[in-house]
């Protein structure tokens, strides 16, 4: 019996007890306090935002974000299918949870030892050497790793319990052969929790009081599944690619870190992105997963929507497919702000930023989707302001975002990542945002 209670000052007593080895009643005890999480404050006198962004490209800029408001929805995708959580998917089955992880982390607290402790712990990464990895994993999940020095005994034997559920779950699978290679911790306890809940949201909300994440800052997938998500994209020539990394950062099956920025070119841009089937013989197959109900609650109450920057296609293009986004965004009067990225990648090359407003638009309106569900809106409803990074790499073409009926552009000050090129000074962005949302933000071109 695992007991959460009488946990350190740091902490919120999360007030519940379960077995993991148990069932449904401890289950449902834990998800009824989910929903909560999913309520917009009607009382908070800060600015209320929903992010659409993928698992890295934003996470520079989420701590600043934090001094303007924490009252943000964070919708992230739940397709990624590289690195360690393709390991996971392969095995285990279930949706992503990379991506969803990443910005738990950087919401999570950091003011004492041991949330940092805590911290390092979730977004700890193995070893690239499979046996290392294999035996510094052991050593973790019996409790004996050096990690462990500042966690609490409360929140240790929580973690621990979650992870060792993970490990069991792997040695139940007699026919795979789990690589620990290159494996993050945060991963895993995610994974333990959601397979042991049979819920990504209670796996979310388990994480977020673990790491003490603000209470009215949510972390959203935007597809709420136990299943396995696998994205698809067509090429304007007509050819069709199956599986989010091998669209944005192909690896050829490798567990060494991602490189996203000298990945080979696409033979022919993106037409569009869509689902397809995990299941069955018919791999190719469309299929229409449901949006997430919170993010669509969400997306009415808030008074700012944002496109945030990243891979295009694959991180902000799948959240805004689904049947419904389309139709909340285009309803709202709200501050519509696409963050234009400052390089290009594999799936933007040659684009201008008019290129990415379509990309959205055609995204939000089904364009190329479901044949009977299609929208027909235009750009500006969409997004009325453009965010550029100084010195970028991406045109402004001036001319064509007005033909667009977008005439906000705002140039904000940026600066150099040696991994990913030109990105926004977070501190210049977020006052670029807090400019735009008191109503005082002066248009450039």
């Amino acid at each position: 019996m695992l007991k959460l209670g009488n946990p350190p000052p740091l902490y919120k007593p999360l007030q519940i007890q379960f077995c993991l080895s148990s069932s449904s009643s401890s289950r449902s005890i834990f998800m009824s306090s989910i929903n909560a999480l999913h309520s917009p404050s009607a009382t908070s006198l800060h600015p209320s935002i929903l992010v659409f962004s993928g698992g890295t490209a934003f996470n520079g800029v989420v701590e600043e974000l934090k001094k303007l408001t924490t009252s943000v929805a964070h919708v992230l995708p739940v397709s990624d299918d590289g690195g360690s959580t393709a390991e996971i998917v392969r095995v285990l089955g279930g949706p992503a949870v990379g991506d969803i992880r990443s910005r738990c982390l950087r919401l999570s607290d950091e003011s004492t030892s041991e949330a940092l402790a805590v911290r390092t712990l979730l977004g700890y990464r193995l070893p690239l050497d499979a046996r290392e990895a294999k035996l510094e994993w052991y050593g973790i999940v019996e409790g004996e790793h050096p990690l462990w020095k500042d966690v609490s005994k409360p929140y240790r034997e929580t973690i621990r319990s979650f992870l060792a559920y993970f490990q069991s779950q792997i040695l139940k699978r007699t026919n795979e052969s789990f690589c620990f290679s290159n494996g993050s911790i945060g991963n895993f306890f995610f994974a333990g929790a959601r397979i042991f809940f049979q819920s990504l949201d209670a796996a979310i909300f388990l994480f977020s009081r673990v790491s003490q994440i603000p209470s009215e800052s949510l972390v959203l997938p935007v597809i709420s599944t136990n299943d396995r998500l696998t994205l698809g994209c067509e090429l304007w020539d007509g050819t069709i690619i199956r599986g989010q990394n091998e669209i944005s950062h192909p690896t050829c099956g490798s567990l060494q870190p991602i490189d996203k920025v000298n990945s080979s070119s696409l033979p022919s841009r993106i037409k569009r992105v869509f689902y397809m089937s995990s299941e069955g013989s018919n791999l190719l197959h469309e299929v229409f997963p449901t949006v997430n109900p919170s993010v669509l609650e969400q997306l009415r109450n808030v008074d700012c929507v944002i496109y945030g920057m990243g891979s295009l296609f694959t991180s902000i293009c799948p959240s805004l497919v689904l049947l419904g986004v389309g139709e909340i965004i285009a309803s709202r009067s709200c501050a519509k702000v696409l963050l234009l990225n400052g390089t290009y990648d594999r799936e933007t090359s040659g684009f201008s930023a008019s290129c990415f407003v379509t990309a959205i638009t055609d995204a939000l309106n089904r364009t190329y989707g479901h044949l009977n569900k299609r929208l027909k809106n235009n750009p500006s409803e969409y997004i009325n302001t453009v965010f550029v990074p100084k010195d970028g790499q991406i045109p402004v073409d001036i001319k064509c975002l007005a033909a667009q009926g977008i005439v906000q552009v705002v140039h904000v000050k940026s600066m150099h990542d040696p991994k990913v090129g030109i990105v926004y000074e977070p501190t210049s962005l977020i006052q670029a945002l807090d400019d735009l949302l008191s109503g005082c933000t002066n248009t450039q071109s």
